[in-house]
């Protein structure tokens, strides 16, 4: 609720409680029709792997600059991304790597990597911002700064992002309809990709959803001076995972998995995550892409109308 709005929820009439239902919401589902041609090669499931590359940001946009908290976001760049890189290759999995730029910054050979090794690299803000207490002009420049340092560095313009706080701000979709974004991944309305919509309109933009239950955040997180702690063993993880996917192939939908190269990149949690691929590889019937052409085919498939994107001196 906004701070300058003096009611509370129980007091809103109908039409503010429904406009703010109806701000940004789930459109028309995106799945191609069932059958042998809804995924390519006659997949029976689409799998879309990704990993948030934060690295040091989350800790740098709270203020947190120690040298331990600074190690453990290094950890990720060091120690992990290698590991990652190696297993991905070996499974023949192209996966998207969402960084924001100030990683990028700190390690301009990083994205780089990531495209020579058939990855698809997008926006994650630029400092890991909580872009949800941003107004409008902040957010854009903000986000039109991270397209230019991941363009300039890849030389392939984003066409997705990722919000670092996994939420819009009351900006976040004119934001990314001005800087022309195809795809959003970011928001939980669903299992599989569906169409934006803001205050009932079809935007263009097509979202694949997220979800805690497919993330290693919430189950492998520490935090040393809070009561945050990784609870659930990584086989344990592995197993909710796999049930996951195993489901999605039932249904022939899109199995979406979100992960940190400083949370699954140890070896302990490496391991987890081999045994999914092996999983998902025993079938021949798996599609595996990036969101990129995750988006790119189910708009095509759908018929969706272009993201219109707006003049700005944020774009590229």
């Amino acid at each position: 609720m906004p701070q300058s709005d003096p009611q509370q929820p129980w007091q809103w009439d109908e039409p503010t409680w429904r406009g703010h239902v109806e701000q940004v919401r789930a459109g028309r589902n995106l799945l191609p029709p069932e059958g042998p041609g809804r995924w390519p090669g006659g997949a029976r499931v689409a799998v879309a792997m990704s990993f948030d590359s934060d690295h040091e940001t989350p800790s740098l946009r709270d203020g947190e600059t120690s040298p331990g908290r600074m190690a453990m976001g290094e950890y990720g760049a060091r120690a992990a991304v290698p590991r990652i890189l190696r297993l991905l290759d070996r499974y023949e999995a192209p996966s998207s790597f969402y960084m924001p730029a100030v990683c990028a910054l700190l390690r301009p050979d990083e994205a780089p990597t990531y495209v020579e090794h058939g990855h698809e690299v997008a926006v994650h803000g630029w400092i890991h911002e909580r872009n949800t207490l941003l107004g409008h002009d902040d957010e854009l420049d903000l986000l039109g700064r991270a397209v230019d340092v991941l363009t300039s560095q890849t030389g392939v313009r984003p066409t997705g992002i990722r919000t670092p706080s996994w939420d819009f701000s009351d900006s976040t979709l004119d934001v990314a309809r001005e800087l022309g974004f195809r795809y959003d991944s970011s928001l939980m309305a669903d299992d599989d990709p569906y169409e934006i919509l803001h205050r009932g309109e079809p935007t263009g933009i097509v979202e694949i959803p997220v979800d805690w239950i497919r993330d290693d955040a919430p189950y492998l997180m520490m935090e040393r001076f809070q009561s945050l702690r990784p609870y659930t063993p990584p086989h344990e993880v592995g197993r909710i995972w796999r049930d996951e996917f195993d489901v999605a192939r039932a249904e022939g939908g899109v199995f979406q998995l979100t992960m940190h190269p400083h949370f699954i990149g140890h070896r302990s949690r490496l391991v987890v995550l081999e045994a999914l691929l092996a999983h998902i590889r025993s079938f021949d019937d798996v599609w595996f892409t990036t969101h990129a052409g995750l988006a790119e085919h189910v708009a095509t498939a759908s018929g969706l109308d272009p993201v219109v994107a707006f003049a700005t001196d944020a774009t590229v």
